[in-house]
């Protein structure tokens, strides 16, 4: 029997960032966020999220949350789906700084929102990046 030798690739891949600084204690996806993913009209499949430090940070929490398409000012349009813990770091030229990579493999559906957030204010932010595909 021949296996499919033909790559299957995605039909528009996406990358989408924010580098955030400023901490948001809310556990409800209110107050400021940064939108990493929006799903397109077909949907979207998020793979993964990661955030990498741009220099010296205090330890944080990275907080992803899914949002409905509306204002995430109102808790009950968003649902906290992720936490990951962000170690404190500190700039170096002579090592790379470590990612912290949330593998999610999971759908979202038309319109919906991954929101993320850190838990307390940093010096110099963390850059976080949504890894998915289009429909």
């Amino acid at each position: 029997m021949t296996a499919n030798v033909d790559p299957i690739f995605p039909l528009a891949p996406k990358a989408k960032w924010a580098t955030l600084t400023a901490g948001n204690a809310a556990k409800d996806g209110t107050g400021t966020v940064a939108g990493v993913c929006i799903a397109g009209a077909n949907g979207e499949f998020v793979e993964s999220i990661s955030a990498i430090p741009v220099g010296t940070n205090v330890a944080s929490v990275l907080r992803v949350f899914l949002n409905n398409g509306s204002t995430n000012a109102t808790a009950a349009n968003n649902t906290l789906w992720y936490e990951a813990s962000l170690p404190a770091t500190t700039l170096t030229d002579v090592a790379a700084q470590v990612p912290v990579t949330i593998p999610v493999n999971r759908a979202i559906p038309s319109g919906y929102v991954l929101n993320v957030v850190i838990g307390t204010t940093v010096a110099a932010g963390w850059q976080v990046t949504c890894n998915s595909d289009s429909y």
